[in-house]
């Protein structure tokens, strides 16, 4: 049995969205004080979406979704909205460590509305990566200790977060289930504009109320990152892998988030290599391994008949 399944590109992917998206934590903890949450993803989404528009135009010209298209994007930007304002609001009163050590529970989440939404059934091979992966990246997180992780006291913040955490599971398998066979760069398009609509009417009172001539250029500067590398490009990435190789198996790279944030951390110099971490990153790809070539899924010909992939 092959090691991944036949989509290697889709994994190589994955593998590069789960970098641009560990690179967000440590970034939007430097931002998030700056402005209110959804104002600051209100804006990230709307740069996104705008940078997305003339690749859409090019390839495909600008039409109008349908009334019933409109709706599935409008329900699919829902959780990720929600995700991302958990995440802002949660960095104002928690650490990135924490957050870390929550974002893992977040395969686990997918999973199992994977199976209440869509019927995908999680193996025993997949039921075991997954836990062996979450133990793995809080092994990482609390350095391998028990005491940290018993003393991990869940703090206004964290719960904000988790919250965030259950939108983010959601939204993969609504994502496989809604998805009609149409463009994925059309879909994600109008997913992140619809995206910005939800902000737009969750911050229009909080946008008047901002100092905007004293926002640092350090902000502006950390949005457009967030846009166009934690945002426009992970969404094209997640959602074309989502149809590929199955909700599980797309949220199973977010185990590897702790080991790429710390492994940045060693690189910009605020932190070290130590030895205990390493039981920890051979947990994690132990279980990738076991999820990844975990054959309770849905054939790729399969696959791409019951949902018509168009790139």
């Amino acid at each position: 049995m092959k090691l991944f399944d036949s989509h290697g590109h889709v994994h190589a992917l994955m593998l590069l969205a789960i970098i641009l998206v560990a690179s967000s934590f440590p970034v939007g903890s430097a931002i998030a004080n700056e402005l209110p949450p959804a104002v600051m993803m209100f804006i990230r989404f709307l740069m996104a979406a705008l940078m997305f528009l003339p690749i859409v135009i090019a390839k495909y010209g600008l039409i109008l979704p349908t009334t019933n298209s409109l709706l599935r994007y409008i329900f699919l930007s829902a959780p990720l909205v929600a995700f991302f304002w958990c995440m802002f609001e949660g960095l104002r009163y928690t650490s990135v460590l924490n957050t870390g050590a929550l974002y893992t529970l977040v395969p686990a989440i997918t999973a199992t509305c994977a199976f209440i939404i869509n019927k995908e059934r999680t193996g025993l091979l997949r039921m075991s990566g997954l836990l062996l992966g979450t133990f793995g990246a809080l092994w990482i997180v609390f350095r391998g200790s028990l005491a940290s992780f018993v003393g991990l006291d869940l703090n206004y913040g964290d719960l904000v977060f988790l919250a965030g955490c259950l939108f983010m599971g959601m939204y993969s398998p609504f994502f496989k289930r809604f998805y009609d066979g149409e463009p994925m760069l059309v879909m994600t398009f109008w997913i992140l504009l619809s995206g910005s609509a939800w902000l737009l009417f969750l911050s229009i009172t909080s946008i008047t109320h901002v100092d905007w001539a004293n926002v640092k250029s350090d902000v502006y500067l950390g949005v457009v990152y967030l846009s166009l590398f934690s945002t426009l490009i992970t969404f094209f990435i997640m959602n074309y892998s989502t149809v590929r190789i199955g909700a599980t198996k797309v949220s199973a790279y977010s185990l590897l988030t702790p080991l790429f944030v710390i492994s940045m951390s060693i690189l910009v110099g605020i932190d070290s290599f130590e030895l205990i971490i390493l039981p920890g990153i051979i947990f994690i790809l132990a279980a990738l391994i076991f999820i990844q070539r975990d054959d309770k899924h849905i054939s790729t010909e399969i696959e791409k008949e019951r949902y018509n992939v168009c790139d």
